[in-house]
């Protein structure tokens, strides 16, 4: 007979960033366990009170947020915008996406009342903000925004109520280099990330259509998208583009090698990674 780690050891192991596995948790007694789970649950508080102690000392700043100001300078550096738009939402710029209460994330959204949401994603102001500039700029016009973005998530190892999101988008491009320019936009984001070793899926999605994503070790980071799309008639817009949108915490989650995006997001329990309650 053996004796496994209980539900209670194996759920603090996992806060703690131990990686649990059937043979490192597999005991002859009881005994032998718990006395396992002490030592190393000891050793882990005391990896991340180091941890903690090296970002007061050292980097001050969570990793979510360098990894923001990092990209942000990249695409700055490539001839890129960047814009702020407010995190409310109305009822109808969601519509125009095609998102209303027949759509699947109609229930996924945080509503405040029956004409206003958190945003669950950043095109809608983006496409705002892009019929006029593109008015107002000669092509092509290249634009981006990095902010919160909000959905009812599942609670799985990849997934947030409240999330990062950088989208970026070009306008005006020569309809036959989109796919060219949407692999070199992915690799610019990609490699500023330190995450070199990626891949690029064509998939389907429930607001764009066809679409490719960007995946890194199963994990997808990233949805890119190209118009003319039958969406830019909604916002009086008629050029060709392309477009990508980055969940910031996964990219922070596969370069740091955390065990889920809870513990580098926006958290009152984690700071950069390290659980608080140790």
């Amino acid at each position: 007979m053996s004796f496994a780690w209980t539900e209670v050891q194996s759920r603090r192991l996992s806060e703690l960033g131990f990686s649990l596995s059937s043979e490192a948790g597999t005991f002859a007694t009881e005994n032998e366990r718990d006395l396992a789970f002490k030592k190393t649950e000891y050793i882990l508080v005391n990896q991340a009170k180091e941890r903690l102690n090296e970002f007061r000392s050292q980097r001050r700043r969570p990793a979510l947020c360098e990894m923001a100001e990092k990209l942000a300078a990249k695409l700055i550096s490539q001839g890129f915008i960047q814009v702020t738009t407010p995190i409310i939402l109305t009822k109808s710029m969601l519509a125009k996406m095609t998102i209303d209460d027949q759509h699947a994330l109609f229930s996924q959204v945080f509503w405040l009342d029956d004409k206003k949401c958190l945003r669950p994603m950043l095109a809608p102001n983006l496409y705002y903000v892009s019929k006029d500039l593109l008015r107002l700029w000669e092509k092509p016009v290249g634009i981006f925004e990095i902010g919160s973005c909000f959905r009812k998530e599942s609670q799985g190892n990849n997934h947030l109520n409240e999330f990062t999101m950088l989208n970026l988008v070009e306008w005006g491009l020569p309809e036959e280099k989109r796919h060219e320019r949407i692999a070199e936009l992915a690799k610019v984001v990609m490699e500023t990330a330190g995450l070199p070793n990626y891949k690029l899926e064509a998939e389907k999605s429930v607001v764009y259509g066809d679409t490719i994503d960007v995946m890194y070790n199963d994990v997808e980071v990233a949805s890119g998208a190209m118009g003319p799309h039958f969406l830019d008639g909604k916002w009086g817009i008629t050029t060709t583009w392309v477009g990508l949108g980055f969940g910031l915490e996964r990219l922070v989650m596969l370069k740091n090698g955390a065990p889920n995006v809870h513990s580098m997001g926006k958290s009152l329990t984690y700071l950069d990674g390290v659980r608080l309650n140790i």
